[in-house]
Order: C-alpha cells, then sequence, then structure tokens
C-alpha cells in the first residue's frame, strides 16, 4: 500500500543514474528550497509527540505536523507489536479489537491488481453487510500484493488465527498491509506476536498505532474531533499513513477512523463514500496509486448517543461535518509528508464547466512534474500552469484564463498580468504553505486539489525502496 509504501518490486533498472541525471537538473534549485516555518493549519489540535522517521536515514518532512491529543474510543482496544517485516528493530504490527456489535464501512483501491488483504475486506464487508467487526490487523513491511493464491492463503490464515484468538468469525476480522509488493506475506510472524498481542491491548495507544504502520512516512499522522448526535457527545479519531504512490482513487494510502457513535453500517457508508471525494481523493503526491489503498470507518456504538440508521437524518449534520474536517487533517498530513517535500501547496480551480472538470485540471496541475519542481525551485512560472490546463482536453477559454499565485496576479484575460511583479512573486514562492488559483472561464464548477513539489529528495528515496 501507499502512502508511502507498496513500492513495485525492485529497484528500477538505471535508477541511479536516472537519480544522478536528476540530481544535477536540481542542484541548482537546493539553495532556494528553504525549511518550513512550522505553521499550522487551523485544524491543526494541539501536539504532545515527537515525530520518528519510520525507515532509518529520512530526515523528518519540514511540513510535519505534531501528532495531535487523542482520547480513547470507547469499545476499541489497540496493541502493537514488532513481527519482524523490517531489518530494522522498529514496530511493524497493530491490531485493533472492537466491542460486539461493532459496525463497518470501506472504500478501497481502484487498481487494477488488489491485494488479498484488500480483496478480503470488500468480500467480508460485502457479505455481513458491515453489521459485526471485531478485529482489524494491519502489518507495515510487506504489502502482499501480486502474490497470488499463496498472498490470499496468508491473508486468510491470519484472519482464521486473529479469529481464534479473540473467539469471533474469520470474517468479522479486516486486514490491511503495506510495504514492498511482491513479497508473499509470512502470516507466522504475526501469530506468533498475538499472545504479546493480546496481553498489550489497551484502550488509545494512537500514537504508536500510527507510527507502527509508517513505512516511508516520516512522521505519525492522526486526527481527533468530536461532536454531539441529538445533544450527546460523540468521539471521532483516526490514523493514516501515507507519502508516497499517492495519487488517490480512493486513495493512497491506509486510514482508519473510529468513532463510538451508533451508526448502521449504510450510514457508514454514505458519509465515508461522500466524505473521501473532497478529502483523500483530492490531495496528489506523485500521481501514483496503490495496490493497498483501505480507509475503514468503524463506529463501535458504545456512546450514550441514539443510533442513527438513515445518512437523511438531521441528528448526523454536526458528526457529518466532524468526519469531513477529520479526514481532510488526515488527507493534508499525506501530502506534508510527501517523500521530499518542501512545499504544501493548494491548486484552486474556479469557472470550470463542472465540478468534475474543475478537479481534473486541478490534478492535472498538481501532478505536473514540471509545475512540481518550478515550485521546488521556488519559480511561479505561470506558462507551466498554462501548460496543465491545455493538456486536460477539458473545456476552457484561453482567452479568460486567469492566474494567482496566493495574492499575486500572473495572468488574466489569456495574457500576462500588466501588474506583474516578479519580486513580489518571488518573496511570496519562498513560503512553505503556497496556493495557486487558476480560473478557467467557462463556468462556474470549482474544485481544489493538494500538492506538494517534487524534489531530488523523492528520487533519492524511491531510488533505494527496497534496501
Amino acid at each position: 500500500m501507499s502512502g508511502g509504501s507498496d513500492k513495485s518490486g525492485g529497484v528500477r533498472r538505471g535508477a541511479k543514474s536516472v537519480g544522478q541525471t536528476l540530481e544535477r537538473a536540481l542542484d541548482p534549485l537546493t539553495s532556494a528550497i528553504k525549511k518550513a516555518s512550522g505553521q499550522k493549519t487551523a485544524t491543526e489540535p494541539a501536539a504532545v509527540a515527537v515525530a520518528t522517521p519510520g525507515k532509518p536515514g529520512l530526515a523528518v518532512s519540514p511540513l510535519a505536523v505534531p501528532f495531535p491529543r487523542m482520547k480513547p474510543i470507547a469499545g476499541v482496544e489497540v496493541a502493537v507489536a514488532r513481527a519482524g517485516f523490517y531489518k530494522h528493530d522498529r514496530p511493524d504490527l497493530v491490531v485493533f479489537r472492537f466491542a460486539k456489535g461493532a459496525t463497518a464501512a470501506g472504500v478501497f483501491t481502484r487498481h487494477q491488481i488488489g491485494s488479498p488483504p484488500v480483496d478480503w475486506c470488500k468480500r467480508h464487508l460485502d457479505g455481513t453487510g458491515g453489521d459485526e467487526v471485531r478485529a482489524l490487523v494491519v502489518n507495515a513491511g510487506c504489502a502482499n500484493a501480486f502474490t497470488g493464491r499463496p498472498g490470499a492463503d496468508a491473508a486468510r490464515r491470519t484472519a482464521s488465527e486473529v479469529a481464534k484468538r479473540f473467539d469471533c468469525r474469520q470474517k468479522d476480522v479486516l486486514l490491511a498491509s503495506t510495504g514492498v509488493i511482491g513479497v508473499v506475506l509470512d502470516d507466522r510472524k504475526i501469530t506468533a506476536r498475538l499472545p504479546e498481542i493480546s496481553q498489550g491491548l489497551k484502550p488509545g495507544g494512537w500514537d504508536e498505532a500510527a507510527r507502527a504502520i509508517m513505512t516511508t512516512d516520516t512522521f505519525p499522522k492522526g486526527a481527533y474531533a468530536e461532536a454531539e448526535i441529538e445533544g450527546v457527545k460523540v468521539r471521532i479519531a483516526g490514523i493514516a499513513k501515507g507519502s508516497g504512490m499517492i495519487a488517490p482513487d480512493m486513495a493512497t494510502m491506509l486510514g482508519f477512523v473510529f468513532t463510538d457513535a451508533a451508526l448502521s453500517p449504510g450510514v457508514l457508508r454514505s458519509l465515508l463514500s461522500l466524505h473521501v471525494r473532497s478529502t483523500f481523493n483530492s490531495v496528489t503526491v506523485d500521481g501514483d496509486t496503490s495496490t493497498n489503498d483501505t480507509c475503514l470507518l468503524i463506529a463501535t456504538g458504545q456512546s450514550a448517543a441514539p443510533r442513527i440508521g438513515r445518512v437523511g437524518d438531521r441528528r448526523l449534520a454536526d458528526f457529518s461535518a466532524k468526519l469531513e474536517k477529520v479526514l481532510l487533517s488526515l488527507a493534508h498530513q499525506l501530502v506534508r509528508d510527501g517523500e521530499g517535500a518542501t512545499k504544501f501547496v493548494k491548486v484552486q480551480v474556479s469557472g470550470a464547466a463542472s465540478p468534475a472538470s474543475a478537479r481534473r485540471i486541478a490534478k492535472s496541475i498538481a501532478e505536473s512534474p514540471l509545475v512540481k519542481t518550478a515550485i521546488a525551485g521556488e519559480d511561479a512560472n505561470w506558462g507551466r500552469i498554462v501548460m496543465a490546463v491545455g493538456k486536460t482536453d477539458e473545456p476552457v477559454s484561453r482567452d479568460r484564463l486567469a492566474i494567482k499565485f496566493g495574492p499575486h496576479q500572473a495572468a488574466i484575460d489569456g495574457a500576462p498580468a500588466p501588474n506583474y511583479d516578479e519580486g513580489k512573486m518571488g518573496a511570496y514562492m519562498k513560503r512553505p504553505e503556497l496556493e495557486i488559483s487558476v480560473d478557467v472561464g467557462v463556468g462556474r464548477g470549482q474544485a481544489a486539489v493538494w500538492t506538494c513539489d517534487l524534489t531530488k529528495g523523492y528520487i533519492e528515496i524511491n531510488g533505494d525502496y527496497r534496501s
């Protein structure tokens, strides 16, 4: 999976020479890349923990945000362990146990070569309707993707052993894996740790769980919110991992969100599908989609709030808004931890023929290597924006096209802005957080996509991913 994982099995032939070539090309940009100022997003919670890289030798992203204070979710117990999927000493296994009656929903990769853990979750959530989920097992270091029948058997055995340990059905156990593609999961490493896991289960422990699922992530990712359902407070806690292979469809990452609200599986499915569009499906790091993308939403029903069985219920309004906030925070953190990233960038497109058209144009800009390297070099090269807009085949008006970097106009009415100021533009581009606004002049559709720059750090991380 990604979010900083699941690179296909093997260093590409010639990767070293390509990396050296790109490094020489990007060397003039190095001095222009500045460390982030530590600015926090409006939704960032108070911090408690110090970030720790998941892979030795990786510097923590300059765009990193501290892990938030997150309260336990009633009906969720967590334990982490070292199963040994990595050569170095680090936790790489996390198991969640849920109270009886917990409900679940998920969205998964649309990659045509999905992994056995993805297949397992989709099949059993479809089969049970999401009415009962008792455990979730997540490992890092091995994606168990493109592994054929042996990989599927390993997934089944993992679920079977956990089900025996927790006295539940196989189909009540969900699975997720992240790491290198093309290696069959050694499920014995997981089952050997189950006695330790069983003894270590406890409420909370979110930061430990977030660290255990990291691959090339440089900081653990978490988000927390509280909402009200008919005057009763409920909690929402989420963790995610992701750093590279990020071009959501649904979302290139692993993400797990838990609540003590009592919500039917149908409500969970509707809310998750709705909010994934504007969160995980609206971020991109490198344009690549993973085989293992998984986002699960699990409700334990352990709060005193009334059970909600219909997505149109007005009592859901605050919960829905807070859920979107949690998902968006996690999605932004994926971009902030983009492999080698030094800039966090919002691409806002307006004046499009439809919201879908606006989103396609925004993604074209956000995923363009030429745009992303210019941003790394702190160059407001609006000509590259024009290129990325025009190549989409989406309806645009050449004579109405307008482009801004932050508050500074670069182009208007299809031509360079008469008041263009290189000095002011250059000063703006030195910021760690940027906004590019584009009006394509044909309608009222709009959309936002978040991305990061492309530096030689990305080449260095991915040139030796398996080692």
